[in-house]
């Protein structure tokens, strides 16, 4: 029987940014539109977090019971390890879905956006198709797509149309921002597993692209996500501040470009991580600064001063 230590291990805790991030940023792109509502990101974000964890260990069961994690480079896989039933971890993962559903039905309920409910629907199926049934699209290279249409677009965007019913140029920079880190990080993990992924069958992105090409993909996705910011500097130039993360993001395709494999490419997935879950708080403090700015020319235009 697994140890709780073990049932955490195995929820890939170091994946939860990229459920944080987009409620971030999603809530500072409402923020800048001027109807930030705390109440309902925290509701966003408990969707987020709860289809991370399931889907986490809904890819631990299948991979699991296919036999792909009987040779994986990286964090404790509880049924290929053999530490925990395979009925057991597929339970968890169906908890964490219902927990998911229960907070976006709240969500929907209080922003009265009931289509929403539809969408909240594909992302359980989504969470669960990526590795689960007869035909997961995780299996056929289709996984990069639903991460950034799910972790991008609608993580974010949804995040932001419950705040204001309302889409904008920040929201879809953000948005596709997010989509790109997501991909990226996920381009490094299958890079990773490119040899253990061709034995099983298990044809990735990064497997039908190739060693060469995969890599070469990570480093257009990061870059492309941060160079997007440009389009929102001349709206406000505090957003100048997210370039701070050039470095991380050139020193995580530094890593990868030069062709680093197996445990060497862990640390580009917690560095992904980390710049998604960076450019969402400083999204977030632009858009504070930028307020604040147009709060002291109204004073001054006011006073005289």
């Amino acid at each position: 029987m697994a140890t709780p230590a073990q049932w955490i291990e195995g929820a890939r805790l170091r994946t939860l940014p990229l459920a944080v991030a987009p409620i971030i940023a999603g809530s500072a792109a409402a923020y800048e539109f001027g109807d930030f509502r705390p109440g309902r990101a925290f509701l966003a974000f408990l969707v987020a977090f709860f289809l991370q964890v399931g889907v986490n260990y809904a890819n631990d069961y299948s991979d699991g019971i296919k036999g792909t994690d009987e040779v994986r480079v990286g964090p404790l896989r509880l049924v290929g390890s053999g530490v925990a039933e395979p009925k057991h971890v597929k339970m968890a993962a169906f908890l964490c879905f219902g927990l998911a559903m229960l907070a976006g039905l709240a969500l929907v309920w209080i922003a009265n956006q009931w289509w929403f409910l539809a969408i909240g629907l594909s992302a359980v199926f989504a969470a669960w198709g990526y590795t689960g049934g007869k035909h997961p699209y995780g299996y056929m290279g289709l996984g990069d797509l639903f991460v950034f249409i799910y972790f991008g677009l609608v993580a974010t965007l949804g995040t932001l149309f419950t705040q204001t019913s309302h889409l904008t140029l920040a929201g879809w920079v953000f948005a596709i921002a997010m989509g790109l880190i997501s991909c990226g990080m996920l381009m490094a993990n299958n890079i990773r597993d490119i040899p253990t992924d061709r034995e099983v069958g298990k044809k990735t992105l990064a497997v039908r692209l190739g060693d060469t090409w995969s890599r070469r993909a990570y480093a257009l996705e990061m870059i492309i996500s941060l160079a997007l910011v440009l389009l929102l500097v001349p709206h406000n130039p505090w957003y100048v501040l997210l370039f701070i993360l050039i470095g991380p993001v050139m020193h995580s395709c530094f890593v990868v470009l030069s062709g680093n494999t197996g445990p060497a490419l862990i640390p580009v997935l917690k560095q992904a991580g980390f710049v998604a879950l960076a450019f969402s708080i400083l999204a977030f403090i632009a858009v504070y600064l930028g307020h604040l700015n147009l709060f002291v020319e109204e004073v001054q235009q006011f006073t005289g001063y």
